[in-house]
């Protein structure tokens, strides 16, 4: 996945250009007691993909999902419980849509759904860091979030039959994934990437219970990756 790709080439630059300079054998530490505050405050920017996982109530053609990337954007709250956790809040903005294919149907115009988002993200996080060294730091990240889909269609009355497609404005999730912290002159700079993981069944269905867009689903859940780019 290109999300994928690109975290890994920044942080083999991020490698690399430790072993010069500022995260070379021998560095000048930076922001030497900033992971001391009780508090501390940043924002991030990111890209996303988002996916549907899909179970169905019969065996057929799966629908076909396609991703596209996302953009991100919100604000970090972190609160300090020792010298390895960390409680953390990251409200943030996600824009992003999903396309489906309807295998079974003909008709071009109703095979396609395009599925977009405008997300209100509200994750509680717990994070697991490792001890620093130099300037760098690796962490762990899981917890629980709520998302608020601002174009979930939930009021609508017509369906697909309508080409409306409709989902649920409130879902929750667990999410788990790493990043690392890297201490710069002036301020903590801290890449990472998370998988988000849908509990419960998002799908509103069709008023035709034989619909050929929901009759067969047994439940839709969101399966997402974000990479963030957070600046403290």
């Amino acid at each position: 996945m290109k999300l994928k790709s690109l975290f890994i080439v920044i942080i083999f630059t991020q490698i690399s250009f430790a072993q010069y300079g500022m995260f070379g054998k021998n560095p000048l530490i930076h922001l030497e007691n900033f992971d001391k505050q009780r508090t501390h405050w940043g924002y991030f920017l990111g890209f996303n993909s988002y996916d549907f996982k899909f179970d169905y109530l019969t065996v057929g053609k799966d629908i076909e999902v396609k991703s596209t990337t996302g953009f991100s954007v919100g604000l970090v709250g972190n609160l300090r419980l020792n010298d390895y956790f960390d409680l953390r809040f990251e409200p943030g903005f996600y824009a992003t849509q999903r396309n489906l294919t309807y295998p079974n149907i003909e008709d071009s115009v109703d095979r396609l759904r395009e599925v977009k988002s405008s997300n209100l993200h509200f994750p509680l996080l717990l994070k697991f860091s490792a001890l620093r060294t130099g300037n760098i730091k690796p962490y762990l990240v899981g917890g629980f979030s709520r998302t608020l889909n601002l174009g979930s269609n939930a009021n609508a009355q017509d369906d697909n039959y309508s080409n409306r497609f409709r989902m649920k404005k409130w879902t929750s999730n667990y999410e788990i994934g790493f990043g690392v912290d890297l201490y710069l002159e002036y301020f903590k700079f801290s890449p990472s990437i998370r998988g988000v993981f849908g509990m419960g069944d998002e799908l509103i269905r069709d008023n035709n219970p034989n619909s050929p867009w929901t009759g067969n689903i047994q439940s839709m859940k969101t399966r997402a990756i974000f990479i963030n780019f957070t600046f403290h």
